[in-house]
């Protein structure tokens, strides 16, 4: 390895958390992923999920997954593009465009291949890519694939995105991309500005929501669809990693972009497809959703309840108004610290902190499942509270 392992032996970031006993991450979980789990023998209340609807362990979709795999096997063996096309990838892409209203629709195997493969294509060499700062790490890649010129703008600044498109040569495509709810904020993007601000310099929009389906719109449908303005938006994309329960993602629009998308995003073509077992548990998580509204109201119902304590509590929770609530802390070892004294605590959070935001950004990631009980949520907000007055956060 010569030079590449002296240069990588360098790096010991890790070992010196570990050493100082407040190393977060890859915590092995010994059971499914509901409200309690189970971390070296001991039972946890999770709320470090994207599992908004709660359905990873539900019956009819475990069910779904079993007969796939008993139908077609475990794998595709090959890519969409050739012999990695199932009926049921096409059934689920009929069931998705349906869902967020649009002509068509395309699976990808993951979410971040949907972006990696459509933000690096859709703007060529002398285009632009109008970015929110805070967008999700696969936004900020596939633009990095991209020959167009990449324009970020301050998080849901509009007068920020307008100085921007000013910028923008008129006759050129103008692609703004942006998450519908940002995934450590917790916070909405101002799309009804948004969309004022591309009609009026000739842009088109591209909206990222994967933490939005199965949580804002009729029937869990997305953030366009909250607003009312599905019409106005020209690419939805999603994730089934989430509310759906599974591992893939979709990008959606009008028939024609997703002809050329089809056959021309090299994350699609060049990987294998999505597993027969992961297509038929999201079509029975989406029909789950659409058959239990009760599920969304439940969520939105916990996470009143859980933004109001944490207020109530001291907490800063930022700009929040979804199941995704940050508990700013603003200093990375107290943050990690309060981590791990909570799972001792049998509380399961997660830390965001540098370089993956500002220091002074630093935060406790909290999120809601639709299976949470108020019991849960309440026991939580003591328990972090407690932890966090001891280190003196509060």
């Amino acid at each position: 390895m010569g030079i590449l392992k002296e240069k990588l032996s360098g790096y010991d970031a890790p070992q010196k958390a570990m050493r100082a006993g407040i190393y977060p991450y890859f915590r092995a979980i010994e059971s499914e992923q509901d409200t309690v789990v189970i971390i070296n023998g001991k039972k946890v209340l999770m709320f470090g999920s994207n599992s908004y609807l709660g359905l990873t362990n539900h019956p009819k979709v475990k069910a779904a997954a079993k007969a796939a795999i008993d139908k077609y096997g475990t794998g595709c063996a090959g890519s969409r593009f050739l012999n990695g096309t199932l009926d049921i990838h096409i059934e689920l892409e009929n069931k998705l465009a349906q869902l967020v209203n649009k002509d068509a629709a395309l699976c990808y195997s993951t979410g971040f291949q949907v972006n990696l493969g459509v933000v690096s294509l859709l703007a060529g060499r002398h285009d632009y890519l109008l970015l929110d700062e805070l967008d999700h790490a696969s936004i900020i890649e596939g633009s990095r694939l991209s020959f167009s010129k990449v324009l970020k703008f301050a998080h849901n600044d509009m007068d920020a995105l307008r100085n921007k498109l000013k910028l923008c040569h008129k006759d050129r495509i103008k692609l703004i991309v942006v998450d519908g709810i940002f995934s450590m904020e917790g916070d909405l993007i101002n799309l009804p500005e948004v969309v004022k601000l591309a009609e009026h310099y000739g842009a088109s929009i591209m909206v990222d929501d994967a933490h939005s389906l199965g949580v804002l719109g009729k029937n869990g449908s997305g953030t366009a669809s909250y607003f009312g303005l599905t019409d106005k938006v020209d690419l939805i994309m999603g994730t089934f990693s989430k509310s759906f329960a599974s591992l893939g993602g979709f990008i959606a629009s009008d028939k024609e972009v997703i002809n050329y998308i089809k056959h021309n995003s090299r994350s699609l073509i060049f990987s294998a497809s999505m597993t027969p077992a992961s297509a038929a548990s999201v079509l029975a998580a989406i029909e789950i959703m659409e058959n239990e509204p009760e599920r969304i109201k439940h969520l939105w119902d916990m996470t009143a309840i859980a933004l109001n304590g944490f207020k109530s509590a001291g907490f800063d929770t930022g700009k929040s108004e979804t199941p995704i609530i940050p508990l700013f802390i603003r200093d990375d070892i107290k943050a990690l610290q309060l981590t791990q004294n909570l799972l001792a605590e049998g509380v399961f959070v997660n830390p965001v902190v540098s370089p993956a935001v500002p220091k002074k950004d630093c935060l406790i990631r909290y999120s809601l499942m639709a299976t949470h009980t108020k019991e849960q949520v309440e026991i939580s907000i003591e328990k972090i509270t407690k932890a966090a007055k001891a280190l003196g956060i509060l």
